[in-house]
């Protein structure tokens, strides 16, 4: 059965980090290039960062330098650490293979950056 289950998220202060997870079935996840997206308050969801089955990861341009999207393949779970975070990077976030790719999305978590 396909699943995404992303955590991690919360309230954070402006300036500071946050790890987030996305546990992935087997099936959409190994040997897949997988991505993170994000939905802030009243927009759609956006693509922030995807990690290549290569290894190699590109970023969305506001968040290149403080976002670095990693995974593990033993345990089928994606990573976004997150950091020197602002207002502008509240919202929702999911986990899914990239664009040109995806499959059924998940809940989602709910990231804050508020002071």
């Amino acid at each position: 059965q396909e699943r995404l289950e992303e955590s991690g998220g919360g309230l954070v202060q402006p300036g500071g980090s946050l790890r987030l997870s996305c546990a992935a079935s087997e099936s959409i996840f190994s040997g897949n290039s997988m991505s993170w997206y994000h939905q802030a308050p009243g927009k759609q969801r956006e693509w922030v960062a995807t990690i290549f089955n290569s290894g190699s990861t590109q970023y969305r341009n506001s968040v290149e330098g403080r976002f670095t999207i990693s995974r593990d393949n033993a345990k089928n779970t994606l990573y976004l650490q997150m950091t020197s975070l602002n207002p502008g990077d509240t919202g929702v976030y999911f986990c899914n293979r990239p664009p040109y790719a995806v499959v059924s999305w998940g809940q989602g978590t709910q990231v804050t950056v508020s002071s």
